[in-house]
């Protein structure tokens, strides 16, 4: 297991979780938009402080959690599967009850604080996250790993790494608040809808001509083989943005550029991520004639036709990118990044889904290059990324001792340009924004963002 250093966190076990009934064995199919993130897990913490009676004997936290976990797996029963190649970079996947990894870890330090304030990278403990070794095979990598991590107050951690094959965010937080409430000694509320055939059951949108890929934009001054800057190291900012702040800042968005008067207001996602878009472009110190796109993905769950059940658990959405010079983001009206942002969202409907399914994606050729450009190496610089978790505003997991007292992204893997966004763990319609850039470009980054949210400030006092 990978630490910090050798002090840090002691590995007291790791054990095989596997359903705890018979379950269907066989291959279930992958989607096109499974295809893409094949190799990528998504990792969340969650931290606690759990009762004294949760506490003695040391081991019911544990028991709990690899019985639930058991419990559970036996519903989400594609998580205890493999990945099977069939070939020509596509796979599919394997429901084989070969079970899940589950990890008992304890760590020197007494509570989460005294690891760091994870204002930095260097601060954030990565160990505390399930070690993944990707030089095991792919079709004998389990598909989801889970650390509980006990610290000497008696608080907790729990931690888990989710292949993004199998699941999107909401799938997996679904997961999640079902494998609590099992912990919790009740039944599942709402049990996953497990049919990917759900997606094919339209006849197929035919002109791939209608369907547009974006490649990154390179720097200017920079081509593809030569590009030393990209070799800059990198480090993580966390910006908290107040409620008081959020609001203001759309209302600024909503009355810095031309809507019709029958149009709806910006959204939190679409005001926050042009900020975001536009005080990078300034940070990095782009040319005015700079392309730059900002790149994330949208929930297509209630955007076809029928809409799909709530509980479909796969990956329900798909990747767009919002266009623009850098210089038009920089000298026009938080509004028009805003605008730009919703421009790409308003593009997936059920035509653009089916057609990325049917016209583009389904077709046989090497997924590599296309996955070069979906995943976080696509956000660097000239671009940006946003990866949204918005959807946890209200969400809290309960696994019988208390909900959680913080709850943190997997931000040691992200990659340079991209922003993980999160509801502030004290639930006040605040966010927590985690933002990867160079090293050389951070400073200007706090700057410009935290100007404009000052000058936000500055405006409703007049």
């Amino acid at each position: 297991m990978s630490s910090s250093s050798s002090s840090s966190i002691t590995l007291k076990g790791c054990y095989t979780v596997i359903p705890m009934e018979p379950t269907w064995n066989g291959c279930l199919p992958l989607t096109e938009f499974d295809q893409l993130d094949i190799t990528l897990y998504v990792s969340l913490l969650l931290y606690y402080r759990p009762p004294q009676n949760w506490l003695n004997p040391s081991t019911k936290i544990a028991t709990t959690l690899k019985d639930s976990l058991s419990r559970v797996l036996v519903h989400f029963y594609p998580l205890a599967g493999r990945l099977r190649s069939k070939g020509n970079t596509r796979f599919e996947l394997e429901c084989n009850a070969k079970g899940v990894q589950f990890i008992e870890a304890e760590s020197a330090s007494s509570t989460l604080p005294d690891l760091g304030d994870f204002s930095s990278s260097d601060n954030y403990c990565s160990y505390l996250y399930p070690h993944i070794d990707y030089t095991v095979p792919i079709q004998d990598r389990p598909l989801l790993f889970v650390q509980l991590t006990n610290f000497e107050s008696g608080d907790i951690s729990i931690s888990l790494s989710m292949s993004h094959a199998i699941a999107d965010g909401q799938s997996g937080i679904h997961f999640i608040d079902e494998w609590a409430r099992v912990a919790r000694g009740e039944s599942l509320k709402r049990v996953p809808f497990l049919d990917r055939n759900i997606l094919y059951n339209k006849e197929p949108y035919n002109g791939v001509k209608e369907w547009k890929f974006v490649k990154p934009p390179l720097l200017l001054e920079n081509s593809d083989s030569k590009d030393e800057e990209r070799k800059n190291k990198t480090t993580v900012a966390i910006i908290q943005v107040s409620k008081a702040q959020i609001e203001r800042l759309t209302k600024i968005s909503n009355e810095s550029w031309n809507k019709s008067s029958n149009e709806r207001s910006y959204t939190v996602f679409e005001t926050i991520t042009g900020h975001v878009w536009r005080s990078a472009c300034k940070a990095r110190g782009l040319k005015i004639d700079q392309p730059t796109v900002f790149g994330f993905v949208v929930d297509f769950r209630s955007r076809v036709k029928p809409s799909l059940p709530k509980k479909y658990f796969g990956n329900a959405i798909v990747n767009v990118v919002a266009t623009s010079l850098a210089g038009d983001l920089m000298s026009k009206p938080l509004g028009y990044a805003s605008r730009r942002i919703r421009e790409a969202i308003e593009k997936v409907n059920d035509k653009y889904v089916r057609l990325t399914l049917s016209d583009y994606l389904k077709k046989d050729y090497d997924r590599t290059m296309m996955r070069r450009y979906t995943l976080p190496p696509f956000f660097r610089n000239p671009n940006l990324g946003a990866v949204s978790w918005m959807m946890l505003s209200f969400t809290k997991f309960d696994f019988g001792w208390g909900k959680e007292v913080y709850m943190i992204p997997g931000i040691h893997t992200l990659l340079e340009g991209e922003t993980f966004i999160i509801p502030n763990s004290q639930v006040d319609g605040s966010l927590v924004l985690f933002t990867c850039l160079q090293e050389i470009y951070m400073d200007a980054f706090k700057r410009h963002f935290s100007e404009g949210v000052v000058e936000l400030d500055s405006l409703s006092k007049l």
